[in-house]
């Protein structure tokens, strides 16, 4: 069973233009790579054994600059999760007892379950919205991409806004989960002084590992600190597989990075924190393809082969029991 914290589904369905209800080869067929080699559809997902998966809300800055433009964004995203429950390819995950009924369903069905993670959260128009969007299903929220209104974050440094306080106060009332991924540092440190609910990274990697603080994108990565905090608060980090988010030295058209790096990731994490609190955050489809993840990683199932590098009692548990833990604690 693989649990998947992040993955760009409704995104890619709507401004990548994928049916992702076809199976990977015919999307493959239709889209060879201009967009990145597709990676991730919905019977590939079943295929590969991805029981759940964080499926995002993700209004990207550039296309959508202002507010009003995001939150329309959010929604016709949200509208394809809902399209594609009725149809019967995904269930959508909102609580615990969904959670329960849907693992026992997908033994025999394995329709792949989808938890909502707002990823940035400009759709957000104020905090106040934080209510209507927890009634939609959304039970994340990572209030940073690049900066927003909220907060600093990729190659925007900062910490929280006024606004983004209040956004903190609004998720906590209504008992959403706080995403660290694409915060910056500042904004983090300022985060733990007022979070007290259930918090993670979906998809970020050990900025020690990536050349540290003066590198570029460096403030997209964790410190060894805040990988303690979120473990201490009973959290978990998720690897990104991006080759860049694992090899500092890589960039497009280079040979994809061995399989090992990955290893390297999670071995550095488990020795600051232990295995219980790792996880799989791929983000396979977030704006690049097969060619931009490590060597061997091509498909939702082939997720599987992180586990081979792991020690044997880690494996069942970085693969997706760990994010069941967590899930069950809160949601």
């Amino acid at each position: 069973m693989i649990v998947d914290a992040h993955l760009d589904l409704a995104y890619g369905a709507l401004e990548l233009g994928r049916d992702l209800t076809l199976p990977l080869e015919e999307i493959r067929k239709r889209d060879p790579g201009t967009k990145g080699i597709p990676t991730v559809t919905l019977p590939a997902l079943r295929e590969g054994g991805v029981a759940l998966v964080f499926a995002t809300l993700f209004a990207s800055p550039g296309k959508f600059p202002d507010p009003e433009m995001a939150h329309r964004a959010a929604l016709a995203q949200l509208d394809v999760y809902r399209r594609w429950q009725d149809a019967g390819w995904v269930r959508l995950v909102t609580n615990k007892a969904e959670l329960e009924a849907h693992l026992k369903a997908w033994e025999s069905d394995r329709v792949t379950g989808l938890v909502l993670l707002m990823e940035g959260a400009e759709p957000v128009r104020e905090p106040q919205e934080v209510s209507f969007w927890a009634e939609q299903g959304v039970r994340l929220i990572g209030p940073s991409w690049n900066r927003t209104r909220y907060a600093g974050g990729t190659r925007e440094p900062g910490g929280l806004t006024e606004l983004g306080r209040e956004l903190l106060a609004a998720m906590q009332e209504h008992r959403l989960a706080l995403d660290l991924s694409h915060m910056d540092e500042q904004a983090v440190v300022e985060a733990f002084e007022l979070w007290r609910g259930p918090l993670c990274a979906t998809h970020s990697n050990p900025r020690a590992l990536l050349g540290g603080s003066e590198r570029p994108l460096a403030n997209r990565h964790l410190s060894d600190e805040t990988i303690r905090t979120i473990a201490l608060r009973g959290g978990i980090v998720g690897v990104v597989l991006y080759n860049l988010f694992l090899d500092p030295a890589w960039s497009r058209g280079m040979a994809r990075v061995p399989l090992s790096v990955v290893q390297t990731h999670l071995e550095h994490n488990a020795g600051l924190v232990g295995w219980e609190h790792l996880g799989i955050g791929s983000d396979f489809d977030g704006g690049f393809g097969r060619d931009e993840n490590p060597e061997g990683l091509d498909q939702p199932g082939d997720l599987a082969k992180i586990g081979d590098l792991l020690p044997e009692g880690a494996r069942a548990g970085v693969l997706g029991k760990n994010w069941l833990r967590w899930l069950r604690s809160w949601l």
